[in-house]
Protein backbone atom coordinates (compact mmCIF):
# COMPACT_ATOMS: atom_id res chain seq x y z
CA UNK A 1 0.00 0.00 0.00
CA UNK A 2 1.53 3.31 -1.12
CA UNK A 3 1.94 6.17 1.31
CA UNK A 4 0.06 9.32 0.46
CA UNK A 5 1.15 12.92 0.68
CA UNK A 6 -1.25 15.85 1.01
CA UNK A 7 -0.26 19.41 0.18
CA UNK A 8 -2.67 21.93 1.70
CA UNK A 9 -2.25 25.67 1.06
CA UNK A 10 -4.36 28.70 1.90
CA UNK A 11 -4.30 32.43 2.62
CA UNK A 12 -4.77 33.56 6.22
CA UNK A 13 -6.38 36.82 7.29
CA UNK A 14 -5.09 37.35 10.82
CA UNK A 15 -1.84 38.49 12.40
CA UNK A 16 0.91 35.88 12.23
CA UNK A 17 1.08 35.48 16.01
CA UNK A 18 -2.65 34.67 16.13
CA UNK A 19 -2.17 32.10 13.36
CA UNK A 20 0.75 30.53 15.23
CA UNK A 21 -1.33 30.38 18.43
CA UNK A 22 -4.15 28.66 16.53
CA UNK A 23 -1.70 26.22 14.92
CA UNK A 24 -0.28 25.42 18.36
CA UNK A 25 -3.77 24.72 19.67
CA UNK A 26 -4.58 22.41 16.73
CA UNK A 27 -1.25 20.57 16.62
CA UNK A 28 -2.31 18.05 19.25
CA UNK A 29 -5.48 17.21 17.33
CA UNK A 30 -3.45 16.66 14.16
CA UNK A 31 -1.04 14.43 16.09
CA UNK A 32 -3.99 12.14 16.90
CA UNK A 33 -5.24 11.72 13.30
CA UNK A 34 -5.37 8.02 12.41
CA UNK A 35 -2.82 7.17 9.75
CA UNK A 36 -1.06 10.54 9.81
CA UNK A 37 2.66 9.83 10.15
CA UNK A 38 3.77 13.47 10.19
CA UNK A 39 2.83 17.00 9.25
CA UNK A 40 5.08 19.93 8.38
CA UNK A 41 3.51 23.35 9.00
CA UNK A 42 4.22 25.95 6.28
CA UNK A 43 4.34 29.75 6.48
CA UNK A 44 4.79 32.46 3.84
CA UNK A 45 4.25 35.60 5.90
CA UNK A 46 4.98 37.96 3.01
CA UNK A 47 2.09 36.54 0.97
CA UNK A 48 -0.12 35.73 4.00
CA UNK A 49 0.06 32.11 2.94
CA UNK A 50 0.21 29.02 5.10
CA UNK A 51 -0.44 25.33 4.84
CA UNK A 52 1.00 21.95 5.48
CA UNK A 53 2.57 18.87 4.01
CA UNK A 54 1.10 15.67 5.45
CA UNK A 55 2.26 12.07 5.10
CA UNK A 56 -0.43 9.41 5.51
CA UNK A 57 0.11 5.66 5.69
CA UNK A 58 -2.61 4.97 3.08
CA UNK A 59 -5.10 6.54 0.70
CA UNK A 60 -7.95 5.54 2.99
CA UNK A 61 -6.33 7.40 5.92
CA UNK A 62 -5.93 10.51 3.76
CA UNK A 63 -9.52 10.24 2.50
CA UNK A 64 -10.83 9.76 6.06
CA UNK A 65 -8.94 12.85 7.20
CA UNK A 66 -10.32 14.97 4.36
CA UNK A 67 -13.86 13.78 5.18
CA UNK A 68 -13.44 14.30 8.93
CA UNK A 69 -14.23 16.99 11.47
CA UNK A 70 -10.69 18.36 11.82
CA UNK A 71 -10.34 19.03 8.08
CA UNK A 72 -13.80 20.61 8.08
CA UNK A 73 -12.79 22.85 10.98
CA UNK A 74 -9.73 24.05 9.08
CA UNK A 75 -11.37 24.46 5.68
CA UNK A 76 -14.33 26.37 7.11
CA UNK A 77 -12.31 28.73 9.32
CA UNK A 78 -13.44 32.29 8.53
CA UNK A 79 -9.87 33.67 8.45
CA UNK A 80 -8.73 31.16 5.80
CA UNK A 81 -9.37 31.53 2.07
CA UNK A 82 -8.16 30.30 -1.32
CA UNK A 83 -7.69 26.80 0.05
CA UNK A 84 -6.22 24.08 -2.15
CA UNK A 85 -5.74 20.44 -1.19
CA UNK A 86 -3.67 18.26 -3.50
CA UNK A 87 -3.17 14.57 -2.71
CA UNK A 88 -0.26 12.64 -4.18
CA UNK A 89 0.87 9.03 -4.10
CA UNK A 90 4.44 8.72 -2.83
CA UNK A 91 6.90 6.92 -5.12
CA UNK A 92 8.62 4.81 -2.49
CA UNK A 93 11.83 3.68 -4.21
CA UNK A 94 13.12 7.00 -5.51
CA UNK A 95 11.94 8.76 -2.35
CA UNK A 96 13.97 6.41 -0.15
CA UNK A 97 17.00 6.91 -2.39
CA UNK A 98 16.76 10.66 -1.80
CA UNK A 99 16.34 10.13 1.99
CA UNK A 100 12.67 11.09 2.28
CA UNK A 101 11.46 10.58 5.87
CA UNK A 102 9.23 7.62 5.06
Amino acid sequence: MAKQLLQLNFKYGMPRNEYEDLAGELAGAFAEVDGLEWKVWLMDEEQHGAGGIYLFDSKSSLDNFLAGDLAAQVTSHPAFSDMTARPYEVLDGPSRTTRAPL
